[in-house]
């Protein structure tokens, strides 16, 4: 006898759903309620278990349209199934990876000391995939970092929480069916009585999975403005993972003149003049922690701005001299960042207090520079730290720039890169600003704003002469930095940068 199993009814306005990844292939032993497959609607996926135990004959495959009420599969009673196929049960493969009955419950980990909650931002891997240990399976947001999720075992991955979910630590994030091995990937045989098993391509190699890319790939090549199919995936049964989406390049707008009359039908409409759109988007936990640690140190702090302009020749005149023989010796390029920090690691400790903290009713002094550099990130503005800057070297400070920031873009910067610093560096100047007022990084008690290099005529012992000159901004906290003391740090800062030669030896 043979159980028919069809599409159930699965929301008033679906008509029809997608079949969407078979966990079971046409002849497998099933058991009653073992999920067989997913099924997409337009709203949602959700997993299709058996409704009875015995031998599973395929009627839909991987990426059919099927209507409610549509047959989807066959279940046949153990017994007539031997009876009446003994050579395709006889060539039916043996066995696949078997369930070892654990099941393994995923928690957000701690991830830092003032961490408390998390957003689940994407899910690297699908509902029902099968997941390697250690292989990553999704991307946690805190409002500190981004970082990756790792399986805990081997098996297959249920999803508990879904994107966007916000998730205390120590909260369920996912469960893994734990297995004694990969699923197998043998063919299944030739021969088979099923009609709809018969019409099947040749090849398996081509499964639903191919050229399906995960949502973190999705996202980024919409953001590229490159379409799936023209990116080749290296995921398994040649999906498309998150590192194929980040190396896609768009496509050279070859000549192509068959397909051109084509390619302007579709082409999308223009956006009408005057059109009034408007589009909502969730704001993330970084972009929510910046916001509200920032009107927090505006109600908090007395913050004050004080300004200076440095004549930036000199430094440009040393870095043209010996950029070449820099980059050649260390490897890395000669920038200005490496002679703003080591001008005010020696300001700091001559003027301890720009490199203090207030705590309760203490200020904390601090006898090293722990020098916060400001990178804009693609999901908000983030804070990695150069630890013990008054020790390095001018190579060694840009290194570990490039080092950092290139972290930063890759969303890779981890907690500790990003907490302890005691005093903060910002470049607006990168994106044209010529001066700004920058807040203050807390709870470090001052920043400094480096902004965009113009010329201007300048006068020099009484002639007009025309340099690249820079404004500087200091913003301090002036409940523990003096007027005296935040002046005189600029003008040391100032000092040092217009004859970088004092920063060689020390005066």
């Amino acid at each position: 006898m043979s159980k028919e199993m069809k599409v159930p009814t699965v929301g008033e306005s679906i008509s029809e759903v997608t079949v969407g990844q078979w966990f079971k292939k046409d002849g497998d032993t099933v058991q009653l309620d073992e999920i067989l497959c997913e099924l997409e609607s337009d709203k949602a996926t959700f997993e299709f278990p058996a409704e009875a135990a015995g031998i599973l004959r395929i009627k839909a495959q991987e990426g059919d349209t099927v209507e409610i009420g549509g047959l989807i599969c066959v279940i046949e009673d153990g017994e007539s199934a031997v009876a009446s196929t003994p050579a395709e049960l006889a060539a039916a493969p043996a066995a696949k990876s078997s369930s070892t009955g654990e099941v393994k419950e995923m928690i957000v980990p701690t991830v830092g000391e003032s961490i408390t909650e998390v957003t689940l931002a994407n899910w690297i891997k699908k509902d029902g995939d099968f997941v390697s240990l250690d292989e990553i399976i999704a991307e946690v947001d805190s409002d500190k970092a981004t970082f990756e999720l790792p399986a805990e075992a081997t098996g297959i991955l249920r999803h508990v929480a879904k994107e966007g979910d916000v998730l205390e630590i120590g909260g369920l994030i996912c469960k893994i069916e734990v297995t004694d091995g990969a699923p197998s990937q043998t063919s299944a045989p030739a021969a088979l009585s099923s009609p709809a098993a018969a019409s099947a391509p040749a090849s398996s190699a081509s499964t639903y999975a191919t050229g399906h890319a995960s949502p973190a790939a999705s996202k980024i090549l919409a953001e590229k403005g490159i379409a799936p199919s023209a990116v080749s995936g290296t995921g398994k049964d040649g999906r498309i993972t998150k590192e194929d989406a980040v190396g896609a390049q768009k496509p050279a707008p070859d000549a192509q003149p068959a397909a051109a009359p084509a390619a302007k039908a579709v082409e999308a409409a223009p956006v009408v003049p005057g059109s009034r759109n408007v589009r909502r988007e969730k704001m993330s936990s970084l972009r929510k922690t910046v916001s509200r640690r920032l009107v927090a140190v505006k109600n908090e702090t007395a913050m004050l701005t004080t300004f200076n302009e440095v004549n930036m020749k000199p430094i440009m005149d040393l870095r043209s001299k010996f950029k070449d023989q820099f980059k050649e010796k260390h490897g890395v390029g000669l920038g200005f960042m490496s002679f703003f920090t080591k001008a005010v690691c020696v300001a700091l400790k001559e003027w301890p207090a720009v490199n203090a903290q207030i705590d309760g009713n203490e200020i904390v002094y601090n006898d090293f520079c722990d020098i916060s550099i400001a990178v804009s990130a693609p999901k908000g503005l983030v804070v990695p730290v150069v630890r013990n800057a008054e020790a390095m070297s001018f190579d060694q400070i840009e290194k570990e720039i490039v080092r950092l920031a290139g972290k930063a873009r890759d969303n890779k910067l981890s907690i500790e890169e990003m907490t302890g610093g005691t005093f903060t560096i910002t470049n607006g100047g990168v994106f044209g600003s010529m001066m700004s007022t920058p807040i203050i990084n807390a709870p470090q008690s001052a920043i400094l704003g480096m902004h965009n290099i113009v010329e201007r005529p300048m006068a020099v012992n009484g002639e007009v002469k025309i340099l690249p000159m820079m404004y500087v901004a200091l913003s301090y906290d002036h409940r523990i930095i003096d007027g005296r003391e935040s002046v005189s740090f600029l003008v040391r800062v100032k000092q040092l940068l217009e004859d970088p030669t004092r920063l060689l030896f020390g005066v």
